[in-house]
């Protein structure tokens, strides 16, 4: 393995690799559009019941406003620092500081969320078919898919976009097709009635079930700006980065509110509440397999497929964010080293894919793969949501200092409804129950707010030192964009 050292005079990342199509399906295999419809959407049918399609609908509203805001912001500063650039730039280097370290986590928490669902998923598959393999042994898949996007980071930005382009386009057809088997199979049964709150379950009426059921929907979302991290390796990135995020958010979303709402009538949205994310009967598995035989095998590679594409898609936004900041000394250096060759962040890479194996078998041999799931799905969505929100006020402050060009539409009221749309949704993650419609998740689940919070407090602690030792290498937080040269 060559490396180069970490200064922005001898190598960078790769210039002009890559152009619309993948830095598009970057954003939206981040998302993983095939894994989120199987199993981060369902997961929310506990609060939302047969209402989840509007918990859907609130998600898509809430990301598409903070899609615009991240876009202009991509467009005036196309950086590998992405979200963290912003916020320097927007707000102060410490909180560009602090939301790079959130970032950071939520890259790295990407891979184990889907490497987990890839476990379980495809354990129940073989055991479905053959009841002598043991349910219990997921593990020996989920190391199997770490390893595979090891190899695709390693050989860089090309191998890995093209990876996630292929499997993006397999996990959407699959779906979209059952889909629309799913609204023909419903007939009569096919009503708008599902984008109420007439559906939510008991202990979550009204309101209060849609806004827990947007947590787990907000995650499906999550990911619709990982092509932004991309903007030093992408072709005319000022352009191509706000088409990608913009575009990506609102087909797949399109997607999300179609599937969702096909599987809910299908399936019955009084009952929609026993919906699972595993591979029994009542799962999107399940149904393909009892309403239309072998097609099941097609939506479990789908999953697969999706998951893998997710997991890539998650080491490329961790491994991009930790090689930004350590290029300018914000975290360790280390993590700025380069294959000379393949031009990939070797030790961020190698960095992620430790953290990926150690939070996957330690949370899922812990309690099960599917409450770890849903637990690391809970821990996501705090920091990212607190990401997007801070994106909102990013694009007010830094149109606001600019002094000229300042549009009251699309430089205040976007990103105002933004942070309100998100506050719901991440005040019911964290389990701060400000609001009376604020229902807080029921443990394990809720013990992620303590665990996100430690990993900040690190964080901080660590902002403090630098700021001590090193306060220039905080600003440098908001120079990190284009006008680096390799």
């Amino acid at each position: 393995m060559t490396a180069a050292a970490p200064t922005t005079t001898q190598v960078g990342l790769r210039r002009n690799a890559i152009g619309l199509r993948e830095v598009l399906f970057q954003s939206i295999t981040d998302m993983a559009p095939g894994a989120a419809i199987a199993a981060s959407i369902p997961a929310g049918v506990a609060f939302a019941g047969g209402s989840l399609p509007l918990s859907v609908i609130f998600a898509l509203v809430a990301c598409l406003l903070c899609a615009w805001c991240i876009g202009l912001l991509a467009r005036e500063m196309p950086a590998a620092g992405s979200m963290a650039t912003y916020a320097a730039r927007g707000l102060h280097p410490a909180v560009g500081y602090l939301v790079a370290w959130a970032y950071l986590i939520a890259g790295l928490l990407i891979a184990p969320l889907v490497l987990l669902q890839l476990g379980f998923t495809t354990a129940a598959t073989i055991n479905s078919e053959w009841s002598s393999y043991p349910q219990t042994l997921w593990w020996p898949w989920s190391l199997l898919g770490a390893v595979i996007i090891l190899v695709a980071g390693f050989y860089g930005i090309r191998t890995s976009t093209r990876l996630g382009t292929v499997l993006g386009v397999i996990e959407i057809a699959v779906f979209l097709v059952l889909a629309i088997f799913f609204v023909v199979h419903a007939s009569g049964h096919n009503t708008g009635s599902v984008f109420g709150t007439g559906y939510t379950p008991h202990g979550y009426r009204g309101i209060s079930g849609v806004l827990a059921g947007s947590v787990f929907t907000i995650l499906a979302f999550g990911g619709f700006e990982g092509a932004a991290p991309l903007a030093e390796e992408a072709r005319n990135p000022r352009r191509t980065i706000r088409r990608a995020v913009m575009l990506a958010t609102l087909l797949i979303g399109a997607l999300y509110v179609f599937t969702t709402y096909a599987v809910d009538v299908a399936f019955g949205p009084a009952k929609f509440a026993t919906f699972t994310t595993g591979t029994g009967s009542a799962s999107w598995e399940g149904m393909a397999r009892s309403f239309y035989g072998i097609f099941w095998f097609f939506v479990f590679l789908a999953i697969v497929n999706s998951t893998i594409a997710n997991a890539n898609a998650g080491i490329n936004v961790s491994s991009r964010t930790g090689f930004a900041m350590g290029r300018i000394g914000a975290l360790p250096r280390q993590l700025a080293i380069l294959n000379v060759k393949h031009r990939s962040p070797v030790v961020a890479i190698v960095t992620a894919f430790v953290v990926t194996v150690a939070v996957t078998l330690g949370l899922g041999l812990h309690y099960t793969p599917q409450v770890a799931f849903a637990m690391v799905g809970t821990g996501i969505v705090i920091l990212l949501v607190a990401v997007y929100i801070l994106m909102n006020a990013a694009c007010i402050g830094y149109f606001a200092r600019q002094g000229r060009g300042f549009n009251w539409f699309s430089h205040l009221v976007i990103p105002v409804l933004g942070i309100a749309a998100f506050v719901p949704a991440w005040l019911t993650a964290a389990g701060i129950k400000v609001f009376s419609f604020v229902t807080p998740l029921s443990a394990p689940y809720s013990e992620m707010a303590f665990w996100v919070g430690g990993l900040m407090v690190i964080g901080l602690i660590y902002l403090v030192v630098l700021y001590l030792v090193a306060p220039q290498r905080v600003k440098e937080v908001g120079l990190v964009h284009l006008e680096v040269q390799d």
